[in-house]
């Protein structure tokens, strides 16, 4: 039903125009979901059920949060990282709403391909940034889109304050990294590395390994069920590597 009327939507309203009103649009929509069941820890709004899609992720009605938003919005918020300044490359709408109006830090989003919302766009493999810049930088998704991710983990090496935190996440395979640069096809991509642009599948300890050849310090944060996973519909298990200088 969701997918139906999101489908008619985009069908019929430029995506620019979306965007700019998806909290206007959702209001109506997210009305049939009020309760008491679970909440969303982004807007805290009280939610009857989230949405559940087709891959078995869990939507936010109200602010359009998916469970690893929600997540990513946990893990802030319990290691104090929310201060300073702060570098989010291409964020997902409901989290550059919520960090963009927060007055106590200095929000930078970037988007190099122009298809978030975002104020900057910065290449990730040169940040045209000064040293030791940044407190905290949001890096979800991004690493396994880029071909020289070596440099890319210099760079984010390069701006982030010493005691600076990075919160890692891509998609994760077992045993080592697969990658192949022969592969350039959208559709080879979507073959072997599970979307037509990406460049890779890391594995865990790979890139663990990579960002402390970087020079970083490594936390892999596993996080399996908890108590309050149903009622903030977050999905587990999930792993986020939380790097730092």
């Amino acid at each position: 039903m969701y997918k139906t009327i999101k489908n008619s939507v985009k069908a019929l309203i430029p995506n620019s125009f979306l965007f700019k009103n998806e909290l206007f649009f959702r209001k109506f929509h997210s009305i049939f979901y009020i309760g008491k069941n679970h909440q969303c820890n982004i807007c805290n709004k009280q939610l009857k059920a989230f949405i559940s899609l087709g891959n078995y992720d869990l939507l936010c009605p109200s602010c359009g949060s998916l469970s690893r938003n929600r997540r990513l919005w946990k893990l802030l918020n319990d290691n104090n990282s929310i201060n300073g300044n702060i570098l989010h490359f291409s964020p997902s709408r409901s989290l550059y709403r919520t960090l963009k109006k927060e007055k106590s830090i200095t929000y930078y989003s970037t988007d190099f391909e122009d298809e978030f919302l975002a104020d900057y766009k910065f290449d990730i493999t040169n940040v045209e940034q000064e040293n030791d810049k940044f407190d905290t930088i949001i890096c979800y998704h991004i690493l396994e889109h880029i071909i020289e991710d070596r440099k890319a983990m210099s760079e984010l090496h390069r701006v982030l304050k010493p005691n600076g935190t990075i919160f890692i996440q891509t998609p994760f395979k077992e045993g080592v990294i697969y990658e192949d640069y022969s592969i350039i096809t959208p559709e080879d991509r979507k073959i072997h590395f599970g979307q037509n642009d990406h460049v890779r599948i890391y594995s865990v300890a790979g890139l663990k390994e990579r960002l402390e050849n970087t020079g970083f310090k490594v936390e892999i944060k596993k996080n399996d069920n908890h108590t309050d996973d149903s009622f903030l519909g977050l999905k587990s298990p999930e792993t986020v590597l939380i790097a730092t200088k």
